[in-house]
Order: C-alpha cells, then structure tokens, then sequence
C-alpha cells in the first residue's frame, strides 16, 4: 500500500473535534485506493450517454422517475470515489463513535485517539471497497447522503473483461442498475425510512470496552498501526453481543426489495437494449455470490448481516405480484413503507396481497 508517507503526518491528522475524524479517513481512503487513473474524456462521455439510455428505459417500464438524476453523472476513478464516499456512511460510523466516549469505554487518556479509531476504521474499509465497487449502489448497503451517480470505470472495464462481456455492454447495465437504485431512493420517503431502519439498528448495538482500549493502545505502536490499515477486518469484534433480530429482518426485507425490484426492472429493460443481458445476469449473479472484501468487512464491523440470497427472493417476489395482478399493483409498493412487504411476505404474495391491497 502506497502510504504517502502517511504515519509521518498522523500527529497532525490524528486532531479532530468531531466523533469521527473524517479527515483521517479521507486521507487513508484515498491512500488505499491508489494512486489517480484519470478517465480517457471520450470514456466519461459514453458513460453519461448511457445513463441518459437507461433512465429513458427504467423511466418507460416503471412508475420511477430517473429523469432528474441522468443529468448528473460521475464517471470516477478508484481514487476519487474513495475521497467522494468516506464520509457516506457518517449514519453508522458517527453514533457508534458516540457510544465509544458516551458511556465511557474510552479512558480519559485514550479518549482524543477514539475518534481517529473510528475514522481509520471508515477509511480503510472505504478504500478497500474502491477497489472492487461498480457503482454508487454497488457497496451492500446505501449512501446516507444523496449525491451524483457514480461509475467507478477501472473497476467496471476490469470487470467486462473479467467476465468476458462486450464492455460497451457491461457499462449499460452498470447504468441500468445505477439509475435503477437512484429513482428509488428519489421516492420522497424511502431515504428517510432507510435511515430511520438503520438508526433503529445502531440503537441496538452496544460497543466492547475491553475491545476498544485494546485498539487504542495499538495506535502506540507503527507495525500495529500499519497492520489496521492493511486488514481492516482486524476492525470487526469491536461490538458486544448481538443485535436485535427484528429491527435486521426489516433491515434485510427493505434490501431484498431494493435490489429484487432493480433486477425485476433491469430483467424486463435489458431485452433488446443489450443482447448478452443473459450472460450479464449470469456474471452479476457469480459476482453477488461472493461480496466484496470491503463489503464483508464493513458488514462484520457492525454485525451486519445482509443476505443477497434474498435479493433474488426481492426479484422473485416482483415477478409473482405482476404476474397474478399486474405491474399497476406492484408499483403500489412505492406509495408509503407500509406498503412495503416484510420478509416473511417476500414468500407469501397473497398474505402481501391480504394486508396491503384489500
């Protein structure tokens, strides 16, 4: 890892007045993401004209309305999106910081290293992600903040020729999928419910004193140091018993209904608009089977536990109420989070059906 000399700077980094020092972060993110790889300008032109194709696509076959996002796209290398989205998680990383000095695990004498712990924490699985992330709704779970769609293009064309996929296809239905996740975190009150889930979730949790003073006092040692940042899982166990298992099976049906109706809606686009859409489906299912060291780590920091077996329930699910009462029915989910099914209906269409239709 190139470290840009970054422990000789840490006396200075390491000040912060907020929980989480997110200017550390920030500098070990982009650190562990590597070095700039500009975008070649006619790349990022082809990106931007593919999303405006997609959000014309999802905006025909959906009640979303993509129409106001396409006009802002970013196509990103690793290192950028790494500095953009450090801080996209602050929903998580800055109330569990909160409750590292709240009630007092942190000595005194460590307590001005707690927020800098959380910040190399949040760096280093953020820089991590970079390296294998599509796009801004490719990380397992979403943004707290709203921003630009994002294509990560290194990872993109390497993952085309990975698949041996046609590229300009591959980045079609990165779009598709991008546009897809915007539109529906536009619905007015779906951001707001999916924080109000994960506050609910961070609410439930309780931190490792024992744990915490024993990273502190890692952070008097370089090689320690250096280690954290090399294996960000070495962040996870920082979390004392489990959470509660109602508030994570609303977690995890909001998830599957996000992804299951992304792919319902890209399986009924991509027909037409891109010939190999089988073949992309195959690669995007061999690539979901495995997340992400990133995503794995951040799930393991917090206990997290999201299941993309489920996603495909999410689809599964989208496709029975269509069939049985049509895409006008379907698209009711959209009107309110009561609408939404639960994990035990994304089996059960008519015990859905039952509770939210009559």
């Amino acid at each position: 890892m190139n470290s840009d000399n970054l422990f000789d700077r840490l006396a200075d980094l390491f000040r912060s007045n907020g929980p989480v020092n997110w200017r550390l972060a920030r500098e070990i993110a982009e650190s562990v993401a590597g070095e700039p790889e500009p975008v070649e300008p006619w790349l990022a032109e082809e990106y931007r004209e593919l999303a405006t194709t997609a959000g014309m696509r999802i905006g025909a076959t959906s009640p979303l309305d993509p129409s106001k996002r396409t006009a802002d796209v970013r196509p990103v290398d690793r290192r950028t999106w790494a500095g953009d989205n450090v801080a996209a998680f602050s929903y998580l990383a800055e109330p569990l910081a909160e409750k590292m000095t709240a009630g007092g695990p942190v000595g005194s004498a460590q307590q001005p290293l707690g927020p800098a712990l959380i910040g190399m924490q949040m760096g280093a699985v953020v820089g991590f992600m970079s390296h294998d992330v599509l796009g801004q709704f490719d990380v397992g779970i979403p943004s707290g903040e709203e921003s630009s769609i994002s294509f990560v293009v290194p990872n993109i064309e390497a993952f085309a020729a990975d698949s041996d996929v046609d590229p300009r296809q591959a980045r079609l239905w990165v779009a598709l999928h991008e546009v897809t996740h915007q539109a529906e975190f536009d619905v007015p009150w779906v951001r707001e419910h999916f924080l109000m889930l994960m506050h609910a979730f961070v609410e439930g949790l309780e931190v490792d004193p024992d744990e915490i003073s024993r990273r502190l006092e890692g952070f008097q040692d370089p090689e320690s140091l250096q280690r954290m940042l090399e294996d960000p899982s070495g962040f996870s166990g920082l979390l004392a018993g489990e959470a509660q298992q109602g508030t994570l099976e609303d977690i995890q049906a909001f998830m599957a209904v996000m992804e299951g109706y992304g792919d319902y809606l890209m399986d009924r686009a991509a027909p037409g608009l891109i010939p190999e859409a089988p073949r992309m489906r195959q690669a995007i299912d061999q690539r979901r089977a495995e997340p992400s060291q990133g995503e794995q780590i951040l799930q393991q920091v917090l206990g997290l536990d999201l299941k993309h077996q489920q996603y495909r329930l999410g689809a599964e699910f989208c496709e029975e109420v269509d069939r049985r009462w049509g895409d006008e029915t379907l698209g009711r989910m959209w009107e309110s989070p009561e609408m939404l099914p639960t994990l035990g209906e994304l089996e059960d269409v008519v015990g859905w059906a039952a509770r939210v239709l009559l």
